[in-house]
């Protein structure tokens, strides 16, 4: 599965996995499937929807939407186990 690096203005680095419960939280918030979602639409409001909602779901206090996109630099969608 992918993972999210999530870099904040503070400087402070996330790496947040793409969990089954991150994927249908994803996927009740846009109505759709989410690599239909994520391949064919290729929002990128749908990858910071994706950060805050990680980072909320593993605790991290963050400012709910669309204050949260104020704190962030960056979002970047890598593979959670790439090939050595």
């Amino acid at each position: 599965m992918a993972k999210l690096v999530i870099t904040m203005k503070d400087g402070n680095v996330h790496d947040v996995e793409i969990t089954p419960r991150l994927e249908y939280n994803f996927e009740q918030h846009v109505g759709m499937g989410f690599h239909k979602a994520l391949l064919e639409l290729s929002r990128q409001s749908d990858i910071y929807w994706l950060a805050f909602e990680g980072l909320r779901l593993a605790g991290v206090q963050i400012k709910p939407m669309p204050d949260f996109l104020d704190l962030i630099t960056k979002v970047d969608v890598l593979d959670s186990s790439p090939l050595a």
